[in-house]
């Protein structure tokens, strides 16, 4: 049972124990959130077929989540060595990275619609710890086959994440899957309602997490090459904690250099900071991919495709039909999420931001229900269209029509067809799944550039 005091005359609510699937009805509204202790506040389950009813869309998108966790971990597994720590490694870093969102109040700017397993304060789902390993894990994988030298590789794993994560975040937030805060200076600057600072954060903190993984291993680890693990367990546990600690840590300083002083000084759009960011990640891949392609001459290896690379492929074919299907077969409007979302309040008090640069913006405290720029929700399914009350923090959004339909199609199918064209080749037409059972001599055979340093 659920204890909530209510006040009618206000249509205030205070609730003084959480759980069960009660707090999911639409109309649901909560000013002050309590927890019976330190199990209900770390966990909180609920019946699926309740999420299933409002947000069957998110429901879906959970499901290829998990199923993308699992298939990475077998991988990881099976094929031994440094990727699963490369798989715990990714894991702690999602998780230190959602925490770290959640209790820093300058970053704390989006909330995720409920689930049937959520933590931390109903604020982490579940499939949210196990969705960076469906980005950066398979990123990792594809990339690790171009060979690139390792000051180049980085920066292609953060960018292919970017090309898995387009869909998500392009759909996600249109049918209400989570929110973003209305007046935050650093995620203002939308694309389809997704901030451009989204696809700034996947590519420098992806590329940071990267480097640090294996600059670590080189420092820590002894082992015969770059995917063997080393002959410490705890050395391997210590690289792998720490370059998930400096994963956020490293990525922050991306933002310095571009976007911060271009934003924050000169007022330029985050669209233009990110493809900035973008064009330079590229000229990086590219200049890398002509050396490793420079040696190619003496790859005499077979490419080989390992049974569990197809497991790979066939989320990212889930993972990027299921976004493709979503936007054609479901309407927006019939999504109704109930939950934790930025607090309705006044709209003339603000609080200040302060930036990795050292300045200091500022946002709306509140959401301001007179004023306020988001387009993907409102409140036309509940009785009588009745917005929120002042102060609520737990409460229903309604998910929004397309304004154009077929545009989200082909945006989405624009993104699967690169991504198919991209993936294809670096799996088949790279250097292959060998290039993770190759220790650093044997790859020194096929690097004509050692040899003459031989000579």
């Amino acid at each position: 049972m659920v204890d909530i005091h209510a006040d009618i005359k206000n249509r205030l609510f205070t609730i003084t124990r959480m759980g069960g699937n009660e707090l999911l009805t639409p109309g649901t509204e909560l000013t002050e959130l309590k927890f019976e202790g330190f199990l209900d506040w770390f966990v909180c389950i609920t019946d699926p077929k309740v999420h299933w009813k409002y947000e069957p869309t998110y429901i879906i998108s959970q499901t290829v989540v998990v199923l993308g966790g699992l298939f990475t971990l077998i991988h990881a597994i099976v094929r031994g060595g440094r990727l699963p720590w490369l798989w715990f490694g990714i894991t702690l870093h999602g998780i230190f990275v959602e925490i770290l969102c959640y209790i820093i109040p300058d970053v704390d700017n989006f909330w995720h619609s409920q689930t049937p397993i959520i933590f931390f304060g109903r604020r982490l789902p579940l499939h949210i710890i196990l969705v960076y390993n469906c980005l950066i894990y398979n990123a990792s994988i594809a990339v690790a086959k171009m060979r690139l030298p390792k000051w180049s590789e980085p920066f292609a794993v953060g960018l292919t994440v970017v090309l898995i994560d387009l869909p998500y975040d392009i759909v996600g937030v249109k049918f209400v899957h989570w929110f973003w805060h209305d007046t935050d200076p650093n995620i203002y600057d939308r694309h389809y309602s997704v901030p451009w600072n989204s696809y700034y954060f996947h590519s420098a903190f992806t590329c940071s997490f990267v480097f640090w993984f294996h600059f670590l291993r080189r420092v820590f680890c002894q082992s015969k090459g770059k995917w063997f693990k080393g002959k410490s367990f705890l050395k391997e546990f210590f690289a792998t904690f720490l370059a998930s600690l400096l994963g956020p840590i490293g990525g922050l300083p991306l933002f310095i250099p571009i976007y911060h002083p271009l934003h924050d000084v000169f007022n330029i759009h985050s669209e233009v900071t990110y493809f900035i960011l973008l064009t330079i990640f590229l000229l990086l891949i590219w200049s890398g991919d002509r050396l490793s392609r420079s040696n190619e001459v003496n790859w005499k290896i077979p490419n080989k495709t390992h049974w569990t690379t197809f497991l790979l492929i066939l989320h990212l074919v889930l993972h990027y039909t299921t976004f493709w299907i979503i936007p054609i077969l479901f309407n927006p409007e019939n999504e109704i999420s109930t939950g934790i979302k930025e607090q309705i309040g006044p709209c003339n008090e603000y609080v200040p931001v302060q930036t990795i640069s050292g300045m200091i913006l500022q946002k709306r405290k509140y959401l301001c229900l007179s004023d306020y720029d988001e387009t993907y929700f409102d409140w036309h399914c509940l009785p009588k269209q009745q917005h929120p009350t002042n102060k609520a923090l737990w409460y229903t959004s309604c998910g929004t029509p397309f304004e154009n339909r077929t545009e989200y199609i082909a945006v989405v199918s624009l993104i699967c067809l690169l991504a198919s064209v991209v993936f294809y080749n670096l799996h088949f037409k790279s250097f292959g799944d060998q290039v993770f059972s190759l220790t650093d001599d044997q790859l020194k055979l096929c690097n004509p550039k050692l040899k003459r340093k031989k000579l």
